[in-house]
């Protein structure tokens, strides 16, 4: 299926499942989510794959369905629709979502285990693949992206309070994104070069990660 934008229904499902995120509104508008979301997000994500996907990971849209097992908010349904190119969690991701408040473009480091916190850290603490990240982050900042992250408030255990890169070492993620409020580009085959050149702004923050920081080698409980 070729990608020709986003049905003209995708922002209004999703302003209707956050008044109504029930397993009732699902039913009644299944066939909007399908049609006007989750059809075009597969389309986009696979002519997307053969520039991104090749020697860095695998793409997958995410399923709708929130995990509530250990959540207080029980709605079942999330409110956007994401997709994403990765090898694993943490190691970069090319990521791309749309939802009530339009689109999402982003690449980076959207989780860590311990190990790989660790070999963030130590890449970090080095002068040349520090300033390396820094540079990469401060291109991007001057692009228009915003840079974001879970950050610790107190500097990390073993490193000096005055270490030249100690904003970056407080970061558990990082990753650089880009919003765009809903437009026409959403429903059009624009929204595909629109993504596609972000990914490729993020390239090379997204092979930073995978060098860096990788995928996890801790075994899944």
């Amino acid at each position: 299926m070729r990608f020709e934008g986003f049905g003209d229904g995708v922002v209004e499902f999703y302003e209707g499942l956050l008044a109504d995120n029930s397993k009732a509104y699902w039913a009644d508008n299944q066939r909007l989510y399908t049609e006007h979301v989750r059809a075009p997000m597969e389309a986009l994500l696979a002519e997307l794959e053969p520039e991104f996907a090749p020697g860095f990971g695998k793409g997958k849209v995410f399923r709708p369905f929130r995990d509530v097992r250990f959540s207080r908010d029980k709605s079942p349904y999330k409110t956007h629709c994401g997709a994403v190119i990765e090898q694993g969690r943490g190691g970069g991701a090319y990521y791309v979502e749309v939802g009530p408040e339009g689109m999402v473009v982003a690449g980076g480091c959207y989780h860590t285990e311990s190990d790989q916190l660790a070999r963030f850290r130590a890449a970090v603490d080095t002068e040349i693949h520090g300033e390396e990240l820094r540079r990469l982050l401060d291109a991007l900042a001057e692009q228009g992206w915003e840079i974001a992250g879970t950050t610790l408030q107190t500097r990390p255990r073993g490193f000096a309070p005055d270490h030249p890169r100690l904003d970056l070492l407080r970061h558990k993620t990082l990753y650089a994104a880009r919003t765009w409020e809903p437009d026409d580009v959403l429903h059009e085959r624009d929204c595909l070069q629109r993504v596609r050149e972000s990914w490729e702004a993020v390239r090379d923050l997204n092979q930073w990660c995978a060098d860096h920081i990788g995928v996890t080698e801790k075994k899944r409980r």
